[in-house]
């Protein structure tokens, strides 16, 4: 592969940012749709079987490549044959041994959650999705590698779309679980289609001592960093399965699900790019912090505003909405949950950051002491408040975000108060104002929307006061970079 240049990835990158956010915001925008919808025809307990498969699947999962793509694509020097070949047959042979485990304790499984028939095919069809998406895993990176993320948003466009359609559908005909099990399958095989047409690569078998020790040398630390993330939040909701209602898991996963909106939409895109693009950049620490400052500006520009919305107007939402009140003891949960989101909106670009230039043993101890963490706060805080004690030990354990902080500024120079204050200030301002004038305002739905549109209104002319020079610098940065 070629090397690329400084101004070719602040080109790509920003490029990429635009073609990820611009190109799935209007799948954001189905599946946010599609969710809601969801939420009225199915049951908190189908959700809550959905939330605990889906975390078994996601075990499974991060043992599948012990860390080789995320080696592959922050190499420093171009990846060859042997990398590609090496790290497709480990890949493979790794999954292939989970998939046969899988399907043998799949039964073992359903028993211990006393899932039905249903439940059991549905966790069947993950284990084969989860399959078909290692076959997309060399693509992938030669795309990242090569920073073509307008390429690679159009297998995630394809997935989502055909994802949504299908299992709407079938939950309006009544079909409960078995609607998630057909749209799992749907979005596998038509995400590994896509992906082989626009990025063809012959699959090839092949081994090199050599090429494994080199990748493993990064790879099993930023696995076990994965692996310990894992034990932090799917083997948690294992766990949660097992310990409470399946109705209470659904609200937990609906309260978890409805505040990381905002940061999947955002902050996803940002960290997909990120990665592979700070990466390039490791060996130029200046243009690294500036390129740290720009991603943690954007995402909290976006992140702050609507989090805050979010955990003031959703109970609004929820009684205004028929057939939605059923949803209302995961309001407390939501509200908390927002607060572990925008946290997470500044340490995540960071820690992706420390893993970028190689401290992937910082961020392994840092893993290890979120772990820890929440395996000791969240049975204490379920003992006291019930199944709202997970969302709120998930936001006392964020505002560790300080450390993190800390750590990174130790390698790399940037200032976090300087790109974020005005976000956060803005924000604060416009939940005052709309948290005392909702009661006066929102009295049917029209109402309701009324007040997103005074709050946006009161949120951008605040910023755009506060950060001025900021916001005209990047629209300016952007322009340039996206000219043909």
């Amino acid at each position: 592969m070629e090397e690329v240049d400084i101004a070719a990835i602040k080109k790509r990158s920003i490029r990429g940012v635009f073609a990820l956010v611009s190109r799935t915001f209007v799948i954001q925008i189905v599946g946010f749709v599609v969710n809601f919808l969801l939420t009225i025809f199915l049951s908190p307990s189908v959700f809550g079987i959905f939330f605990v498969v889906s975390a078994v699947i996601a075990f499974f999962s991060y043992f599948s490549d012990i860390g080789l793509a995320a080696a592959l694509i922050q190499k420093k020097e171009p990846i060859t044959n042997d990398d590609l070949k090496t790290t497709f047959t480990i890949q493979q042979i790794l999954v292939i041994f989970l998939v046969i485990i899988a399907f043998i304790f799949s039964n073992a499984v359903s028993s211990f959650y006393s899932l039905e028939k249903e439940g059991t095919l549905l966790f069947q069809a993950l284990v084969i999705a989860f399959f078909l998406s290692s076959l997309k895993t060399i693509p992938s990176i030669i795309l990242e590698r090569n920073l073509q993320f307008q390429k690679l948003v159009i297998p995630q466009i394809v997935e989502t779309l055909l994802f949504n359609i299908t299992v709407l559908i079938l939950a309006i005909k009544g079909y409960g679980v078995s609607s998630f099990t057909y749209a799992v399958l749907v979005r596998g095989v038509s995400g590994l289609l896509v992906i082989y047409i626009i990025a063809p690569w012959r699959i090839r078998i092949g081994f090199s001592k050599d090429v494994a020790k080199k990748l493993l040398s990064f790879g099993i630390p930023f696995q076990t960093n994965s692996i310990l993330a894992l034990m932090k939040d799917d083997l948690l909701t294992i766990f949660l399965g097992k310990i409470l209602p399946i109705a209470q898991v659904g609200f937990i996963g609906f309260a978890q699900k409805w505040a990381f909106y905002p940061l999947r939409l955002i902050m996803d895109n940002v960290i997909r790019i990120t990665f592979p693009s700070f990466s390039r950049l490791q060996h130029d620490k200046n243009l690294l912090g500036l390129a740290i400052e720009k991603s943690l500006f954007v995402s909290s520009f976006f992140i702050f505003p609507s989090l805050t919305g979010f955990a003031i107007l959703f109970p609004y939402f929820i009684n205004l909405i028929p057939k939605y009140e059923k949803w209302e003891p995961a309001v407390l949960s939501l509200s908390f949950f927002a607060i572990n989101a925008g946290l997470s909106s500044i340490s995540t670009p960071l820690t992706n950051a420390l893993n970028a230039i190689g401290k992937i043993k910082v961020t392994l101890y840092l893993m290890v002491f979120w772990t820890v963490a929440t395996w000791i706060m969240t049975p204490l805080f379920i003992y006291f408040y019930g199944f709202n004690g997970v969302a709120i030990a998930s936001a006392i354990i964020s505002f560790s975000v300080v450390g993190v902080v800390y750590l990174a500024k130790k390698y790399i120079n940037f200032d976090i108060f300087k790109v974020t204050s005005g976000p956060f200030v803005a924000a604060l301002f416009m939940s005052v104002i709309i948290y005392f004038l909702s009661p006066m305002i929102i009295k049917n739905l029209f109402t309701f929307l009324l007040m997103i549109v005074i709050g946006a209104i009161l949120y951008f002319g605040a910023v755009f006061f506060l950060t001025k020079r900021q916001i005209l610098a990047n629209i300016a940065l952007v322009r340039e970079n996206i000219k043909k």
